[in-house]
């Protein structure tokens, strides 16, 4: 029998939940516990950028694939932002998940530094879409890059500043 080493290789990352309301926190915690195996009961502060929704932050350790879970689980949840991202390991590349209603679900690969990595299909694919005028070439990086996600979400991120963060251990 063979066993994938990468999804039993441990990691870290944070989640954040930008904006909830309350009616929904509860299964946000639900949810995430369910993908970390463990019970989450996260600290929710209120959101001022958004007014009667919350916002909170853990810290996580788990495997790898961790965050692609989670952002798997939550969505498509109407009125949740949230962004979630995962550590390199020395046998997998790192990862970072944004998340809004109005946008859906924006994934990135991340190298050791969290820089973002384009795989090279997907510069073709910009460069071709750019010189049939479908879009600019700017337009296209910008989206590869997340920046409409890092747009919206970058006034819930500042209305967050100096929140406190937990640590949570995924039970293996």
């Amino acid at each position: 029998m063979t066993t994938n080493t990468a999804t039993r290789t441990a990691t870290r990352g944070v989640f954040y939940v930008h904006s909830a309301p309350s009616a929904l926190c509860p299964h946000v915690e639900w949810a995430v516990g369910g993908v970390l195996g463990a019970p989450v009961n996260l600290d929710w502060t209120p959101q001022p950028a958004q007014s009667g929704s919350y916002r909170a932050e853990l810290s996580w350790t788990g495997t790898a694939g961790t965050a692609a879970a989670v952002a798997s689980a939550l969505r498509g949840w109407n009125h949740l932002r949230f962004e979630i991202t995962e550590e390199p390991t020395p046998s997998t590349e790192g990862s970072r998940y944004s998340f809004t209603p109005e946008l859906g679900v924006f994934h990135a690969v991340t190298g050791l530094h969290g820089d973002i990595l384009i795989p090279e299909d997907r510069l073709k694919a910009a460069v071709v879409k750019s010189a049939l005028g479908e879009v600019t070439l700017l337009e296209e990086i910008d989206k590869l890059l997340g920046k409409p996600w890092d747009d919206e979400l970058e006034t819930f991120r500042h209305a967050g500043d100096g929140a406190p963060v937990r640590w949570l251990h995924q039970v293996v």
